[in-house]
């Protein structure tokens, strides 16, 4: 993670050199060595990252990183903050803050200095740890049998739903259709994909339809031509015939036409599980014969765009979907009361099974793996221990840490500036719909999106949207008339899993009253979520790095004229529903503000001092009280979305319009 730190800040210091450059002409030298020092220690501190297990001190430089990007960014916005503040201060004050913006600037600049002496240490640091590095890390590692492993051997009577699916996979098996068919099942990890696969093609049945069958796990690194060794030596061992001695010495020409004389006189049923690239099939498609004898190839992945890709195959995908309510509970009582007569729930654990289970959200793989952990808890206390630490559970329970890696796997696969995206989204609430564009303008404001040439962030960030819910990291909520995502949502022990490394990677905080948070986080907090009403805005003074405030709660929040000041760097708040009626002049202050969010709230006005919001992108004002427009919002250079569905705001529109037509969305 702390990889997309540097690369978050790399980009930032590149956005800011191009956009504001007058500005930053005093500290542009500073910036630009730091940036050249962090891209050469880019690619060192992925490599450090990719190791499962690191040494305490490949650890310590780890976080020294991540924590040195943080401080990068925040001293970007702390200058750019009080250069805003001096363009808009008159008379003697400007002179004053002139001088003081001054000793600002030597202040940033010494400091930025003394962050790249820092860093040339780090980079010095990490050259030692290459040289004492002692291998043999995986003397302590032990070999686990995965779900995908031993799902083919699972006995039909212990699957549990997928009938529907099953039946449907069939049919596209033998259906007769005599050219060759791409069949992609498609679900998030741990939705059951291998096990419906396995369910509908691992049986003596099914496999004496086909002349041979071969079954490859390919993960997220393979080797092409071990990938083609593998398929040679199922598919002759399969139909009796004798693996060649010499597939290890052929190169990949050899292995495709060994593998094209074997198969083109045959009926063929290759099962490829866990595809994570349409790459794959470019790799291995010469090696497939379309040889019209009704031969089948199936995927399975958690990719939509592999399951929808089909190159000149005909082809069928079929999503896998979560289990039914009745499915669910079924499948944790087989795991969780195996002992039992029946294998029923004892009536006084109901209650909390049933809460259990509904965290799952009918995911197979959490479903099975809560079900072991509870199986030894036989006390209504042992249980509610569990319910209530879930998220402890997760992190620390051996037997829950295969959901966490198969889950991880996903996240970790994401491309660098997507994982901010994702975290991004832990902050809203358990089940909370998130509507698209409100969190694609929170993605703009925080900086998130990269500059691509010839696209909008608008656009770019519709792409990021729509990758992480192909991935099925987002769930799709609900679409609008042309299909297009409207809302979506996080599987709940997805977002458990992202909380912790929300909070390990000090990301941000979800102030939630569940996990005691103390005022040394809260301080230190660069987001931060409430979604309790036991919380005191006047608590929060002293944040001076934060830099997005979300709030999920409906009671009534007034902001004094005192803090605003602190928050220097925030660039999102959003107050959507929340009972505030009105906002302070100081907010005029919050010079880095991007995204403001009052949708749904009681305020009646807003404060002249708005159009010192030079930076301000997005302003959601829907269903408010507010009946009039200040003639200050003409001043807002860089406002691209005002969102006002309410009755009877006109004032001062027609100057705004002729000011921002060409880059406003009404």
């Amino acid at each position: 993670m702390a990889s997309v730190a540097v690369d978050h800040v790399i980009g930032t210091i590149m956005s800011a050199l191009q956009e504001e450059a007058t500005l930053l002409v005093d500290i542009k030298d500073e910036l630009e060595e730091i940036s050249k020092e962090l891209v050469s220690m880019r690619s060192f501190l992925q490599d450090a990252e990719r190791n499962k297990v690191m040494s305490k001190g490949e650890e310590t430089w780890v976080a020294e990183v991540r924590d040195t990007a943080h401080q990068i960014e925040d001293l970007i916005d702390d200058y750019m903050y009080d250069m805003y503040r001096k363009q808009y201060s008159t008379g003697a004050r400007r002179i004053f803050l002139t001088l003081k913006s001054l000793l600002e600037k030597l202040r940033i600049a010494s400091k930025l200095r003394q962050i790249n002496k820092n860093i040339i240490g780090m980079d010095e640091r990490r050259k030692r740890f290459e040289n004492d590095h002692i291998e043999g890390f995986n003397d302590h590692c032990h070999l686990t049998l995965y779900p995908r492993d031993s799902a083919v051997f699972m006995k039909e009577d212990d699957v549990v739903g997928f009938v529907d699916e099953s039946r449907l996979l069939k049919t596209w098996l033998v259906d007769g259709e005599k050219h060759l068919n791409l069949l992609s099942v498609v679900g998030m990890g741990g939705s059951g994909k291998t096990t419906l696969v396995a369910k509908t093609c691992n049986n003596e049945t099914a496999k004496s339809y086909f002349d041979c069958y071969a079954w490859v796990t390919v993960s997220q690194t393979y080797a092409r031509d071990d990938l083609l060794r593998k398929l040679i030596k199922e598919c002759h061992e399969s139909g009796k015939a004798r693996v060649p001695n010499d597939l290890g010495t052929k190169d990949f020409k050899d292995l495709v036409e060994y593998l094209i004389g074997y198969l083109k006189h045959k009926k063929y049923l290759v099962i490829l599980d866990d595809v994570w690239d349409i790459s794959l099939w470019e790799n291995i498609k010469a090696s497939l014969p379309n040889n019209e004898f009704g031969s089948r190839i199936i995927f399975t992945t958690r990719n939509e765009d592999v399951g929808s890709f089909s190159s000149n195959v005909r082809s069928h995908m079929l999503t896998i979907k979560p289990l039914k309510n009745e499915e669910a509970w079924d499948l944790f009582c087989k795991k969780a009361f195996f002992s039992n007569p029946d294998k029923s729930c004892p009536e006084e654990l109901k209650p909390l099974a049933l809460e259990l289970v509904g965290k799952c959200d009918g995911l197979p793989l959490a479903i099975v793996a809560l079900g072991g952990v509870m199986s030894s808890k036989k006390s209504t206390r042992e249980w509610s221990s569990v319910w209530d630490n879930l998220n402890w559970q997760l992190n620390n329970n051996p037997r829950l840490e295969i959901v966490k890696s198969i889950l991880l796997l996903s996240f970790n696969y994401l491309p660098s500036p997507l994982k901010y995206c994702f975290l991004y989204c832990c902050l809203f609430p358990e089940d909370y719909k998130i509507r698209r564009q409100r969190l694609i303008r929170l993605w703009i404001a925080e900086g998130f999106i990269q500059n691509v040439d010839r696209t909008t962030p608008n656009e770019v960030a519709e792409r990021y949207f729509m990758e992480l819910t192909l991935r099925s990291m987002l769930q799709v909520e609900s679409r609008n008339a042309r299909g297009r995502p409207k809302a979506c949502k996080m599987h709940d022990f997805l977002r458990e899993i992202g909380i912790s490394m929300l909070e390990r990677e000090k990301f941000g905080v979800v102030y939630d009253e569940k996990v005691k948070i103390n005022k040394c986080q809260l301080h230190q907090a660069r987001r931060l979520s409430i979604q309790t009403t036991n919380w005191d805005l006047q608590s929060f003074d002293n944040m001076t790095r934060l830099h997005s405030l979300l709030v999920f709660v409906d009671s009534s929040v007034s902001f004094s004229n005192t803090s605003s000041p602190n928050l220097k760097l925030m660039r999102s708040l959003d107050l959507e529903n929340v009972a505030i009626n009105s906002l302070p002049e100081v907010l005029g202050t919050l010079f880095n503000l991007r995204y403001l969010n009052l949708r749904g709230t009681q305020v009646e006005k807003l404060p002249k001092s708005i159009g010192k919001l030079r930076n301000l992108e997005s302003l959601d004002i829907t269903n408010t009280n507010v009946k009039e427009l200040p003639s200050e919002v003409a001043e807002l250079q860089n406002l691209y979305h005002l969102i006002m569905r309410s009755k009877g705001i006109t004032n001062n529109l027609e100057r705004f319009f002729v000011f921002q037509w060409s880059a406003s969305t009404i």
